[in-house]
């Protein structure tokens, strides 16, 4: 049985990052092996809750992206990539004492995971991603037809589907519930403008860092192919792929069990590559 995030004790914390007030969730854990769980676009900093009590011996730390959760929104819309690795930067120095993380991010949330190990390479011990690629086209448009509040969770379905959105579940997972309806805790008007900002051909990023990198892919994705993501492997050193066969864009909530083997196994090997470093 898996923890939950209140016998974890998970505490809503805030941090600056330039102008912008961010939040993470904080679910504790008495170590000074740090895992920080990084979501994909529209989500929030509880994507992998429910699948984090087996990461015994790592404190675990969760970001609300910047637009995304209770983070800040953004006036001018700076959705651009160096600003998105920034915020984890700061995260990482200002509230994680600068001592290097292992980061698993998703989608979104995995570029700026693999962008952050490249451009920070002192921060970032090893990286998850998954499944995200380096040749990417994002198409969010449709965000731009969804309403911010719906009278009913069906009615917000039903405007997901009209959009001719295939992935239903995955936008599932950051619907909110307040006095105005139902909606995305998300700045649904800036999502289209960090979609254009993640389209792109990111092989530099991929392959400067050295740190170990474990790519995940859900073989019925739409967003990354299994041809790119051998090439992604084939290209890098000290790089691990593991695809489920039955999975789609969203291995975590398609396979969460197989997810949370794949992920400790990765992770465990980590502490033993640690504990042989003189």
């Amino acid at each position: 049985m898996m923890t939950s995030q209140a016998e974890l004790g998970a505490q809503r914390k805030y941090f600056q990052s330039g102008p912008l007030t961010l939040s993470y969730l904080d679910y504790g854990g008495d170590s000074r092996h740090t895992l920080l769980l990084l979501h994909g676009t529209m989500n929030d900093a509880r994507t992998y809750e429910g699948l984090i009590g087996p990461y015994e011996g790592w404190r675990i730390i969760s970001l609300d992206q910047r637009g995304h959760g209770w983070s800040d929104r953004l006036r001018d819309k700076d959705y651009s990539r160096d600003s998105y690795v920034e915020d984890v930067a700061n995260l990482i120095r200002n509230e994680l004492g600068g001592q290097p993380v292992t980061i698993l991010g998703h989608s979104l949330g995995g570029i700026n995971a693999y962008q952050c190990a490249a451009r920070y390479p002192d921060l970032v011990q090893a990286v998850m991603v998954e499944d995200i690629g380096v040749e990417i086209s994002v198409d969010m448009s449709f965000v731009e037809q969804l309403p911010e509040r719906a009278a009913s969770l069906q009615d917000l379905r039903d405007a997901l589907m009209r959009t001719g959105v295939r992935a239903i579940g995955y936008f599932s997972e950051s619907v909110v519930h307040d006095e105005n309806g139902w909606g995305f805790r998300a700045d649904l008007q800036g999502m289209n403008v960090s979609a254009q900002q993640v389209t792109g051909v990111w092989w530099d990023d991929w392959l400067s860092s050295t740190c170990p990198m474990l790519l995940i892919h859900g073989r019925k994705s739409f967003v990354l192919d299994l041809d790119q993501a051998e090439r992604m492997v084939a290209r890098r050193s000290n790089t691990q792929l593991v695809v489920f066969e039955d999975s789609g864009h969203s291995v975590h909530t398609d396979d969460p069990a197989g997810f949370v083997e794949v992920i400790k196994t990765f992770l465990d090997e980590q502490h033993s590559r640690k504990s042989r470093t003189p």
